[in-house]
């Protein structure tokens, strides 16, 4: 069934929305390309190819990398074989100027034809990110109370050591979602006028979110 979907999709949300947890599965579910932005820097940084140099750059001053950078790594990567008729956009854009480049820069042939909208509250997305674990080996999520893991601070499927993010931190939370309403929410309405918007309701089993993703990615 979902082996067949052919969706170009940005998923949007605030941060523990559930956005690369899921992107993950559906990826692997319909053979469709995740590109995490973040992944894509450390990859590119990793292989020293050219935009990788160019970025690393940037990230040993302390700086952000410029859109104009991503919006080229973005563009090699949806060139890629696995890449050139189904993907998901995980992490980028986050604000309006890169939407609108991201527009620019995709041909017809590859433009948007979803962006998912993960919709939590914002009492349920603080504690789920102050819950959060990280495997410092593979990058599997877990949480202390919703998905722990069988032995505590070990990752059940490699075994890893489980970690909490730094910017998972409470004072760094709050200052993800205050800049995520300020930067990231204008998003909705530039996609919602362009009828690429649909809404999940994310607070629920991961599951249940999963299965109607699938649905709406037809």
């Amino acid at each position: 069934m979902a082996t067949t979907l052919t969706a170009r999709c940005v998923f949007l949300g605030a941060p523990g929305a559930g956005k690369g947890t899921q992107a993950k599965k559906v990826a692997e579910a319909a053979a469709l390309a995740h590109i995490s932005t973040g992944d894509m820097l450390r990859g590119q940084v990793s292989a020293g190819t050219e935009l990788g140099r160019q970025a690393k750059g940037y990230m040993d001053a302390g700086k952000l990398v410029p859109d104009d950078l991503i919006i080229s790594m973005v563009k090699a990567r949806i060139s890629e074989p696995d890449a050139k008729s189904a993907w998901i956009l995980d992490g980028f854009p986050r604000t309006l100027p890169q939407a609108e480049a991201l527009d620019r820069n995709l041909s017809a042939n590859s433009a948007l034809s979803h962006v998912i909208y993960f919709a939590v509250p914002e009492s349920v997305l603080f504690g789920r990110l102050t819950g959060r674990l990280t495997c410092s080996k593979c990058g599997a999520i877990w949480h202390l109370q919703n998905n722990p893991p069988k032995a505590a601070g070990v990752c059940d499927l490699c075994g890893g050591g489980l970690v909490q993010r730094s910017d998972d931190l409470p004072e760094k939370i709050t200052k993800r979602l205050e800049e995520y309403r300020t930067l990231t929410a204008p998003l909705l309405a530039y996609y919602r006028e362009k009828n690429l918007l649909r809404e999940i309701d994310a607070n629920r089993a991961p599951t249940v979110v999963f299965q109607e993703l699938l649905k709406l990615m037809q």
